[in-house]
């Protein structure tokens, strides 16, 4: 294959990823009208398209999005093949890296991970992007995230995944308000904040659905982040993972973790990354520290 050719599909891989023709320039290191002019010849020698401008994005078509994931492993392996991978050292790594969080997996899983980069005296800008549970397999693929924390299940030929830990959910209430002792019977009365299930866990809310509950939900908020301090200073009650719980617990005093009558274990924790093949050492890297770090001894 010739140099000019593996720099056009260079440049589709990266159109694909960023949707963004100066996006892509800035990348590549090249003019826009560079990318421009590579775009047309893409264009012609695959009669397709492949790329249609809705506002401000560069949307693939269903013949670029076949293209891509064929495309993007055969560069890989070519990177991989002319790269010595002793080249990459983690201490001193400055590069960029970015992590799909939950904004619960922010507050449980971000300290030991960055104690863990310390630790490797590696120093990255690590960019941390809110977690949509049904975009994680779009990120990992274009390229936006590099490495990803969810309790959804994704069974993606695309994707590479192993478990972290599992998930068993409990009840967590203000001392001063306690449950009584579990059993059937133990939110009879009680009020309850719901929280999203954007991110995956929706455990919560098939059990306050399930056993009748949801008209009991006094408040339902987008993220995690606030409930400890609503549930410390009210009555209200909270399912969350039993590991979140005993987090929030550790920052807020005040707090008490009841079991639940019914069983509580969803979907394990999981960490997802691209196929081997299309990972780089750093991305490599930074996966077995991450896993390293956040995995529950079970």
């Amino acid at each position: 294959m010739a140099l000019a050719d593996l720099n056009q599909l260079r440049t589709f891989v990266v159109l694909y990823e960023l949707r963004s023709v100066t996006a892509a320039a800035d990348q590549l290191h090249v003019t826009q009208p560079t990318v421009s002019y590579t775009l047309r010849r893409l264009r012609e020698r695959f009669d397709d398209e492949l790329f249609r401008r809705e506002g401000h994005d560069m949307v693939p078509t269903a013949k670029a999005t076949a293209l891509f994931g064929p495309l993007h492993e055969a560069l890989a392996r070519i990177d991989e093949t002319v790269t010595d991978p002793d080249d990459f050292q983690p201490a001193g790594f400055r590069g960029e890296l970015s992590l799909g969080l939950t904004s619960i997996g922010e507050q449980t899983f971000l300290p030991p991970i960055m104690a863990a980069l310390a630790r490797e005296a590696s120093g990255p800008h690590l960019q941390v992007e809110r977690l949509d549970a049904d975009q994680v397999e779009e990120g990992l693929v274009r390229g936006t995230i590099d490495l990803a924390l969810t309790v959804s299940m994704i069974g993606s030929p695309r994707l590479w995944r192993t478990h972290v830990r599992g998930v068993e959910y409990v009840a967590l209430t203000s001392e001063r308000h306690p449950l009584p002792e579990t059993g059937p019977d133990m939110f009879a009365g009680r009020r309850f904040v719901r929280v999203s299930a954007r991110g995956g866990h929706i455990f919560p809310l098939q059990t306050l659905t399930e056993h009748g509950l949801m008209s009991q939900v006094a408040l339902t908020v987008e993220e995690y982040a606030t409930v400890p301090a609503v549930v410390q200073a009210t009555d209200l009650v909270v399912l969350l993972p039993r590991h979140v719980a005993e987090v929030f617990s550790g920052w807020f005093t005040g707090l008490r973790i009841a079991e639940l009558p019914w069983p509580g274990h969803s979907t394990p924790v999981s960490l997802y990354t691209r196929r081997e093949a299309r990972l780089s050492p750093a991305q490599r890297w930074f996966r077995s520290v991450v896993l390293s770090s956040v995995s529950a001894n079970e």
